[in-house]
């Protein structure tokens, strides 16, 4: 879903998000201006010297001129105490209104607008400004610097309006007020459309006058520190992301030195550019014909380039009349919390803005194959906790797999390499990668089960909670059914008692607790504006209902299953699916079952509630919540959740209302498809157009629905059955690794990157300080997949928080140009005919050569010669210096979580090890054998397979003192668990005392 974003075209109206106080328009000074500064100036000199003044030359020092001691608490306290007291007191105030007035003269003097706040200075710092203002009046710039108490007031208490998004609309009758919010929204778009209608028959655009603008001159670089915009807009915007709106105001406008802005990472010093209307900073220079802090020089280019505004505006702008958005720009989108009813005229709404959001739409998502084929599925891309739910679900799945294959022959077993996607699922597999919100899941798990703990600790019930709205900012707002209180710390009432809210950065220090989810029947069905909802399932008093075309349907039912099936907040659950879904089990089979008709279902169903009220009654609760934090809290609370796609019949509409009129309290839900919208026993009825929005009229929604079409269900769905550790031996991939070097001496690497250990590079001078981790970690994450990683894959992984196409493709061109061209040149990073970027063959890294090493060693060359399968196995076992990418810097390489690598890379030593054991053991070398498992075991420690092959070659050894010492190891390793029982098989057969000598050893 395409993002609103918000103009910040300097001659809008300034809206509520706007905190920088306007410059005022300029005016003759009168003999007043002259009079209210010269006595501003005398009461800054009374006050600022004066008053210290006369408390040195009258009182004098007023603290004591000796060390604390005992006897000060028995003095009388005389009149001589009270008054130094008072003068200490004084003193302070005086120190705090200097400060205060250093503050307001500085950010006068150089531009800051609405200056930092003195920390408990709020009088002392109003008085300071006025004098201030007052005694600059007469100056250049001071008019436009200082706005009046009143006007403060109402800016403050504008900007500081809690803006808690779609947490003001509640589920169930709370959700009315959307419509008045809608209402109000309405009402203030059609002022502003008035008032722009007003501005463009009055001739005043976007730079109407050169008073409302700011502008920053691109500084020097110092060392090798280069200025970029991204940097400015952190600097003056609090955002870096925010460096397109400074692109699209300064785009193709003519610089001092007589070249042009065409790319946003391309910059050089000295160049001006304008900035939005909110912009602060010491650097920025406003009004350039009147500003005292630069040259003359300076300031004529500033006023020559401000006369170049308004042909900007067509160019990077508004567009003017082409209706060509640049590329580069055009699908940024920055995340903005939801606005509050009365904030429905914000910035940017008005009706060229509008226009300007729905172009940006219409470029947000190319199709496939546009842009270099960057094109991957929307549905994915829009939906952060469902594809990282997938993409979590996959790397356990391929992880199960890995581990199962390992149970095979040592030589030539299959499954060491999982399947490479292609097609449609290689871009399924990229838009987990690129949409997927871990962190985002992480934080919603800690937060629902820290509440759930806060809750048992203090001896209260969970609240029934309807749903839960995620703003983009990342707080989470709890709706509840009905007031419950305040809730427990960090937490804290929303805008009424029926929400509990919790801050991002409360969530984030939230640590694992050992509680059951508490609602696991959360699940997202869409968006509005930037915040999604999730929908408590197990909780609606009723039946949830859907109406609308078939196909549209199924991509909802699909989407609620998928989520339900691999969502990181859930614990247990059964999910049911009628009437679709079958080929879906292959996403969670102990989660989802298929049954064929609602005969089944309902014959089902009366079982389990029957059971589930017994079941309730004899533990004495009320509801599954109450049970859930007790003692059967991981055992009996599970829900079980009934997604049916077909519309029942009459008699099963009722028989299904009479069942679910009691479900919420025994946590069952049910979300059943029907093509009339009229469906008996449902309480909440919501609607899926065609057009993707999901409608709940008598709740006050209207959201962006979040959708799992089929063709990209049926794409997730092959990733995840290649993947299955139980398919047939004749369907699964063969052992080549996906790319094999020459590794004879002519197959020398032009490049070589050692990655098996700590992480260097050989062929390749060392970048630039500041760029050089970002480039290291691009080339590691290229190394590990030779298929190829699509640009969006590569972006994310670098940029979790977020980019643009320009920074990346920045990125991709200085990689390009740090790896060089091969010796015929071609570039040694391509791309692929899908778009996907590609290392050439003569860039290679020890992991590949780890993998063709033990490749030859067991199905080439090796497999017929003795002496040519042990030399490679130990020179594959040399290569091994430790952990993958071992020492790398905190913060970065966050991608490897969804990587297998760390399953792969030791369970790939760990066969080499086994293999090179065997070749010694074959020639009675079971110091060598020895030798080699341990030297895998350094990289593989928890491997049963090689700590089984340690006690043969030991026992080989015939020192039984020895084996046993090792069968000692082995148990105090183990601990509490036990030897696992292949294990202990093996130490019965060899060493049948061993219980009794590993007891006398210890």
């Amino acid at each position: 879903m395409a993002r609103r974003t918000t103009s910040n075209s300097t001659g809008s109206s300034p809206g509520p998000r706007n905190r920088t106080p306007q410059p005022l328009p300029r005016r003759r000074r009168t003999f007043g201006d002259f009079l209210k500064a010269f006595l501003a100036f005398v009461a800054l000199l009374v006050l600022l010297i004066g008053v210290p003044g006369a408390l040195a030359s009258q009182i004098g020092w007023p603290l004591p001129s000796g060390s604390p001691s005992l006897d000060w608490l028995q003095k009388e306290i005389s009149v001589d105490t009270f008054i130094n007291t008072l003068t200490v007191v004084v003193w302070f105030a005086w120190a705090q209104f200097t400060a205060c007035v250093l503050v307001e003269v500085k950010a006068a003097l150089s531009g800051v607008g609405l200056p930092n706040r003195v920390p408990g200075a709020g009088p002392s710092q109003l008085l300071a400004r006025q004098l201030v203002a007052a005694l600059l009046l007469v100056g250049a710039t001071a008019a436009s610097f200082t706005p009046g108490l009143s006007q403060l007031g109402q800016q403050l208490e504008g900007n500081q309006r809690p803006a808690a998004a779609a947490a003001q609309q509640t589920p169930g009758g709370l959700l009315g007020q959307q419509q008045e919010q809608a209402a109000s929204t309405a009402a203030a778009l059609a002022e502003q459309a008035a008032s722009a209608a007003a501005h463009a028959e009055s001739g005043t655009g976007a730079h109407a006058s050169d008073d409302d603008t700011k502008f920053y001159r691109i500084q020097p670089p110092e060392g090798r520190h280069h200025d970029s915009l991204w940097e400015v807009a952190e600097r003056h915007l609090g955002d870096g992301r925010r460096y397109k709106e400074i692109y699209q105001l300064n785009k193709d406008r003519t610089q001092p030195d007589g070249s042009k802005l065409s790319e946003a990472s391309l910059i050089r010093p000295g160049w001006i550019m304008e900035m939005p209307g909110d912009a602060r900073g010491g650097e920025l220079v406003e009004m350039p014909d009147e500003a005292p802090k630069v040259s003359e020089e300076v300031q004529q280019q500033i006023s020559d380039y401000a006369k170049t505004g308004g042909g900007a505006e067509g160019a990077g702008g508004q567009q003017g009349g082409s209706g060509s958005l640049d590329r580069d720009t055009a699908h940024i989108s920055l995340p903005e919390q939801r606005p509050a009813p009365d904030q429905g005229h914000q910035q940017g709404q008005d009706g060229q803005q509008g226009q300007q959001g729905q172009q940006g739409q219409e470029h947000a998502a190319p199709a496939a194959g546009e842009d270099g084929g960057f094109g991957l599925p929307q549905a994915l891309l829009g939906a952060p906790l469902l594809a990282a739910g997938l993409l979590g679900a996959l790397g356990r799945r391929r992880r199960q797999a890995l581990w199962q294959s390992a149970l095979g022959a040592v030589g030539g077993r299959r499954g060491m390499e999982p399947p490479t996607p292609t097609g449609a699922a290689a871009d399924a597999q990229d838009a987990l990668l690129v949409g997927a919100d871990p962190e985002g899941v992480r934080l919603l798990d800690l937060s629902l089960r820290g509440l759930a703990a806060s809750l048992a600790g203090e001896s209260r019930p969970l609240p029934t909670v309807y749903a839960a709205w995620m703003s983009g900012n990342g707080d989470l707002h709890l709706q509840l059914a009905q007031p419950a209180g305040k809730p427990p710390a960090p937490w804290q009432l929303g805008q009424d008692q029926t929400f509990w809210m919790l801050a991002r950065a409360d969530a984030e220090r939230y640590e694992d607790v050992d509680t059951a989810a508490p609602y696991p029947g959360l699940v997202s069905l869409g968006t509005m504006d930037d915040s999604r909802l999730l929908l408590n399932l197990e909780a609606v008093p009723g039946i949830v209902s859907l109406s609308g075309r078939e196909q549209d349907r199924a991509g909802v039912f699909a989407s609620v299953a998928a989520e339900l099936a691999t969502n990181g907040w859930s614990d247990r659950m059964t999910i049911t699916l009628v009437g679709f879904g079958e080929d879906l089990t292959p996403l969670a089979p102990n989660r989802l079952r298929h049954l064929d008709d609602i005969e089944a279902l309902v014959e089902t169903m009366e079982a389990e509630t029957r059971q589930r009220r017994g079941a309730l009654g004899a533990a004495g609760h009320d509801s599954v919540l109450t049970g859930r934090t007790g003692p059967a809290q991981h055992t009996r609370w599970a829900p079980h959740l009934v997604l049916l796609a077909a519309e029942p019949s009459a008699e099963d509409a009722v028989t299904l209302a009479e069942l679910a009129a009691d479900a919420s309290r025994l946590g069952i839900g049910y979300l059943v498809g029907t093509q009339s919208g009229d469906l008996p026993g449902a309480a909440w009825e919501m609607e899926i157009t065609s057009e993707g929005k999901l409608l709940a009229p008598l709740l006050g929604l209207e959201l962006d629905a979040q959708l799992l079409p089929v063709s990209q269900q049926r794409a997730v769905v092959e990733l995840f059955t290649d993947a299955d550790p139980e398919r047939d031996d004749d369907d699964r991939p063969t052992t080549t690794p996906p790319f094999l070097v020459d590794i004879s001496e002519q197959g020398r690497p032009a490049v070589y990157a050692r990655l098996v250990g700590p992480y260097e590079i050989i062929g390749l001078e060392t970048p630039d300080g500041e760029r050089s981790p970002l480039l290291h970690e691009a080339l590691a994450l290229l190394l590990l997949h030779r298929e190829g990683v699509h640009p969006r894959v590569l972006s994310s992984a670098l940029w979790p928080r977020g980019v643009t196409d320009d920074v990346r493709d920045a990125l991709v061109e200085r990689l390009r140009a740090w790896l060089g061209n091969d010796p015929d040149g071609t570039p040694r990073l391509g791309t692929d005919s899908t778009g996907r970027l590609k290392l050439a063959k003569s860039v290679v890294s020890d992991l590949d050569v780890l993998r063709s090493l033990y490749h030859e060693a067991t199905q080439g060359r090796g497999a017929n010669s003795r002496a040519v399968r042990g030399r490679l196995l130990t020179d594959a076992l040399v290569l091994v210096r430790g952990p993958l990418l071992a020492e790398r810097s905190a913060g970065r390489y966050g991608w490897l979580t969804h990587e297998i690598i760390d399953a792969q890379l030791p369970l790939l030593v760990a066969d080499i090890g086994l293999a090179l054991s065997a070749f010694h053991l074959e020639k009675d070398r079971a110091e060598k054998a020895i030798e080699a498992l341990n030297a895998a075991l350094g990289s593989a420690p928890g491997d049963e397979r090689l700590w089984n092959e340690l006690l043969r070659a030991t026992h080989a050894t015939g020192d039984s003192e020895r084996l046993k010492r090792l069968a000692s190891d082995l148990v105090a390793r183990s601990g509490a668990r036990g030897l696992p029982p292949r294990t202990e098989a093996l130490l019965d057969e060899l060493l049948p005392a061993w219980r009794s000598g590993v007891a006398a050893v210890g």
